[in-house]
């Protein structure tokens, strides 16, 4: 199997490209962290979020990226690679095409908190590092995002909390900028 990756954008996708991307969705991300599918459609219509989809170079889908966006900032809100991809660096690869397709605006992501207690705590532990050897830096705060402690990592560039609560509140009004508090300040941030 190739590693060659490539992206596309989901603007107008085919009913069998939508269903694999919404497969993933659901197997990959914990309920308590997916919003209705239809949802992020709805949002991908209207411009504020993006649905992209990684195949390699045999057409064969291979992940997944959903991106929310407001002003500069851009919010890697999903980022999956199929079970049977997930080898010879697809994730590095696609996380790079990422990067450069964000290039110039304020890119940063999510990641369930590895700070506290959980079951999957190395799972946590693993995609952090992931996300630390491709570049990000963690941000000086975590957030409770609807009951789901987080930690915000970044692409080296400044963000604010209530920058980061704007971008829900530009998504999904003001009932959501409420569900959106700062947790705890970050006693020392990592070194890109």
């Amino acid at each position: 199997m190739s590693a060659e990756v490539k992206m596309r954008l989901i603007e107008t996708p085919c009913a069998a490209c939508l269903a694999q991307i919404e497969k993933l969705y659901y197997e990959a991300f914990p309920v308590e962290e997916q919003k209705p599918f239809s949802v992020i459609l709805e949002k991908n219509r209207e411009g504020s979020m993006e649905i992209l989809a990684a195949e390699n170079n045999h057409k064969d889908f291979t992940g997944l990226a959903i991106t929310a966006r407001h002003r500069d900032l851009v919010m890697l809100d999903y980022f999956a690679i199929s079970p049977c991809h997930r080898q010879g660096g697809v994730g590095s690869k696609v996380f790079r095409m990422l990067k450069e397709r964000y290039a110039g605006q304020r890119f940063f992501l999510e990641i369930e908190s590895t700070l506290v207690k959980a079951e999957n705590a190395e799972q946590r532990k693993r995609r952090k590092a992931f996300y630390l050897k491709n570049g990000m830096v963690d941000m000086p705060f975590t957030v409770d995002a609807f009951g789901v402690e987080m930690e915000i990592l970044a692409d080296g560039c400044s963000l604010e909390f209530e920058e980061y609560r704007d971008l829900y509140h530009s998504l999904f009004g003001a009932s959501a900028h409420g569900r959106i508090k700062l947790k705890t300040p970050l006693p020392q941030a990592s070194k890109k």
